[in-house]
């Protein structure tokens, strides 16, 4: 029979269409033809060599035959870099001028290597440098919030092949990171604990929809996941914006990161996905009631007439057969 599952954290319900549900290896990506994808693409604007195709770099990590991972600005931004966040209010319409940065983040010179395969090393260095960017963005007094995200394949809404993250740093806080932080801090003041933290600690101790866990991190598939194979890692230590994490935490986090990608890689023959970090801003730093945490999202099916009309999703599969499925997927 169908259920219904809460999310305690969003307050979100989620339908388990139990009678339409599919085995975990019925969700690896059905390959039409294999094609060679070259180490370097003479067209491609982030391939090393071309770097006079995008604007100039705001960051680099330097290597010894040139970089490591390249900041650029994005050539077609969302949000305008020079100007002043005006608002302008007429009647009940408000509006603000479109300033903030949209930088985009080339992960590795080589066009061919996806994040899942990457060394420890190189994640860590895109680590590092989000952690950069989301200081330097949040520093700039015209920004609210910063939004660090991957999207990896056509289905997640990349237009490149070559593997790069964006950060996005908007002059307003959205929605849905304003409920969070509402409702965590709703939780905290009745309960006295971080709603995270107690998550975390939960799956933890139960183990069934638990991927993967280190000393510092948790990776797991949540109670309410939202779509097939959506993973939660989450930092054991609490935290509530991205900016508290320390370097060893940094290089756990990249370990963590690439096994869990390599784990969906292989399982799952390369999905399309988005991950995003879900972190409080920068002037958040301390609070006890929120915990940022990386999202992954896998696009393997697609939102359709009733999850855009109330706001409830449908899922075909089970959380704790998703992570069974991928605990038993041996990565380095």
């Amino acid at each position: 029979m169908p259920e219904l599952r809460h999310n305690v954290i969003t307050q979100e319900w989620v339908i388990f269409a139990t009678e339409r549900s599919k085995r975990p290896e019925e969700f690896r990506k059905k390959k039409i033809e294999t094609k060679a994808v070259p180490s370097r693409v003479p067209t491609c604007p982030f391939c090393p060599g071309n770097e006079k195709m995008t604007p100039v770099e705001t960051y680099i990590v330097p290597d010894t035959t040139g970089w490591r991972v390249r900041v650029a600005p994005n050539k077609f931004p969302a949000l305008a870099y020079e100007g002043k966040p005006e608002r302008l209010f007429q009647g009940i319409r408000r509006k603000v001028s479109g300033v903030g940065i949209h930088e985009v983040i080339v992960e590795t010179p080589d066009h061919s290597k996806t994040t899942a395969l990457l060394t420890d090393r190189e994640v860590e260095s895109i680590i590092q440098t989000y952690l950069h960017r989301f200081k330097a963005a949040s520093a700039d007094p015209r920004v609210e919030q910063v939004t660090l995200f991957k999207n990896h394949g056509e289905a997640a809404g990349t237009s490149l092949e070559h593997p790069h993250s964006q950060l996005i740093a908007t002059p307003v806080i959205t929605s849905l990171l304003r409920d969070r932080l509402i409702r965590s801090l709703e939780h905290y003041d009745e309960f006295g604990e971080c709603i995270f933290c107690h998550v975390m600690g939960l799956e933890s101790q139960e183990g069934t929809r638990v991927i993967l866990e280190t000393e510092k991190f948790v990776c797991f598939s949540p109670f309410a996941a939202l779509s097939p194979f959506s993973l939660t890692l989450m930092p054991r230590r609490h935290m509530a914006c991205f900016a508290e994490i320390k370097d060893s935490e940094a290089a756990e986090l990249a370990r963590i990161l690439r096994r869990t990608l390599s784990k969906l890689y292989k399982g799952l023959e390369d999905p399309d996905y988005n991950y995003v970090i879900r972190t409080a801003p920068i002037e958040w730093t301390g609070v006890k009631y929120y915990h940022w945490y990386v999202s992954i999202i896998p696009r393997l099916t697609k939102t359709a007439g009733f999850e855009l009309g109330s706001g409830m999703f449908i899922n075909v599969s089970l959380p704790e057969e998703n992570a069974a499925f991928l605990r038993g997927i041996a990565v380095e």
